[in-house]
């Protein structure tokens, strides 16, 4: 395999400043360069640092530069650009799949899943697409999932199960993973019937492993979706196939609550606290009891504080 000659990323303002000062401290030679902040060089790497936050290193010593110092002491990460060096699987065409609002008292659970492709894959490696629970701003969500969807080669679906229907499910499958597991099939199904859009086909799907046993979503697989691998695993939004599927899904719950929020003119706060509960009582003296269902997911313990009822104790969790 050849080794990377040249490489691009973004630079924070702070990653760019610790940059140049290693390059200082490491004798290498600085020069003008236009509209570049800074730009340096040694015999073996030219560094070019642009205005517009843009890393440009090209030369014999990038892989090394970027392994031994970019990475571990500037980034603090690993970057596509030379993962994807080492590790060639990392374009391969895949599917991601991820969930959001299975946390959140108020709103839907939305599943979501994308095809990647290589050229799908290097079109967004400066867009900053990451793991939907690391943006904070719900403007900069929906500029992500307009991006993603717009993506030429891009394929995706976005499964929303909106309260009424959520209740329903989970009183007949009394298990969120159970619930999670359909509609991660669900995702997969309608993905893998959309092939002739996906060129390359995919090799594989991936996942969170949300369930203690990967049995849990493999078994909820349906005809299509059994003709594909399935990868889960921890912290499956590091891939960038799974984060793109999680910045639709929570662009999808966002977009919904905002919706319920404009229905019954008061405001649904995200997550599970204290403020959730204040907001579940609040919704019950506007609204009534019996409309609790259409806006929250009543196995919740707010729903029985938020009536009044006494909550079952709580089981201590042992591993087994």
């Amino acid at each position: 395999m050849k080794p990377l000659t040249s490489y691009t990323c973004k630079l924070s303002d702070d990653q760019a400043e610790a940059l140049r000062g290693y390059l200082r401290e490491h004798g290498f030679k600085f020069r003008e360069v236009p509209y570049a902040r800074y730009a340096g060089e040694n015999d073996k790497l030219n560094v070019v640092f642009y205005e517009s936050g843009k890393l440009v290193l090209q030369g014999k010593g990038t892989q090394e530069f970027i392994e031994f110092v970019l990475e571990p002491e500037i980034l603090k990460e690993a970057k596509l650009g030379y993962e994807a060096v080492l590790n060639p699987e990392l374009l391969a065409p895949r599917l991601g799949v991820d969930e959001s609002g299975k946390g959140d008292f108020f709103g839907p659970l939305c599943v979501a899943g994308v095809y990647v492709n290589e050229a799908v894959i290097k079109s967004w490696e400066d867009a900053g697409i990451r793991d939907s629970k690391n943006i904070s701003s719900d403007k900069k969500m929906r500029e992500l999932a307009d991006l993603i969807a717009d993506t030429s080669g891009c394929v995706w679906s976005v499964v929303p199960i909106g309260n009424e229907a959520y209740n329903r499910l989970y009183t007949k499958m009394r298990s969120v993973n159970t619930l999670l597991a359909w509609g991660h099939a669900r995702v997969i199904e309608n993905l893998m019937g959309q092939g002739h859009r996906m060129n390359p086909p995919p090799v594989r799907a991936i996942s969170d492993q949300f369930a203690s046993s990967k049995d849990t979503v493999a078994k909820a697989l349906m005809s299509l979706g059994r003709e594909i691998e399935l990868v889960q695993r921890h912290k499956a939004e590091s891939d960038i196939a799974v984060a793109a599927a999680s910045i639709l899904a929570r662009n999808e719950f966002v977009t919904r609550l905002g919706e319920m929020e404009k229905q019954f003119e008061m405001e649904f706060p995200k997550g599970a606290s204290a403020i959730v509960d204040a907001a579940a009582k609040e919704f019950i003296a506007k609204h009534g009891v019996a409309e609790l269902p259409k806006v929250a997911k009543m196995h919740f313990r707010t729903a029985l504080r938020a009536q009044g009822l006494p909550e079952p104790p709580k089981t201590e969790w042992r591993k087994r």
